[in-house]
């Protein structure tokens, strides 16, 4: 029987070998680099034969210079690291969630799509998420509570007075919404 031990140590290697630090952070930024620029045809387009074809080699040159340009950077890999940790911690609660929810439907098939306004809030609710762990990883969250540690009754009727303002101006000089067959005089 093979200890728990011996697992953790061939963990461990791979971390010295750079598996973690450098291999697979390069072939995360390669991907999604190459599919990016894929999807997107901004490097051009070969037309053969009246089919057109991306320039692939062009895109895995781009994608591999930006992917090894990274991982020179052991700063970007660190943020990398903990970036996808945690967003990979963000699908595990999203996961957790829809599990507890699929309990209480039974015999049913349990989905979201039936309720188009909780897709939009929980669409809301990971991109604030993914921002905060942006924010996090680079170690910007510490200016934005600073903030808030000098917060006082002057400081929040100020700020909330600023955004009653915006909000008024938005509501006086936005277009107002017509009808599809409908033009504006």
């Amino acid at each position: 029987m093979v200890e728990t031990s011996q697992f953790r140590g061939a963990i461990e290697f791979l971390g010295e070998v750079g598996i973690y630090d450098v291999v697979l952070p390069f072939l995360l930024v390669f991907t999604i680099m190459f599919a990016i620029l894929e999807k997107t045809k901004i490097l051009g387009i070969d037309k053969i034969g009246g089919h057109e074809y991306t320039k692939k080699n062009l895109n895995a040159i781009t994608s591999f210079v930006v992917a090894f340009l990274v991982i020179a950077s052991t700063q970007l890999v660190a943020i990398l690291n903990q970036v996808m940790a945690h967003v990979v911690l963000l699908l595990v609660l999203a996961i957790s969630f829809l599990l507890l929810v699929g309990v209480f439907f039974q015999d049913k098939e349990f989905s979201l799509k039936d309720y188009p306004n909780w897709i939009k809030f929980f669409m809301i609710l990971m991109f604030i998420g993914i921002v905060l762990v942006f924010l996090n990883a680079l170690d910007w969250l510490k200016f934005i509570f600073a903030i808030f540690k000098y917060w006082d009754a002057q400081w929040a009727g100020a700020i909330i007075f600023i955004l009653v303002i915006v909000g008024f101006m938005y509501y006086v000089v936005k277009e107002p919404n017509h009808p599809k067959g409908e033009t504006k005089h």
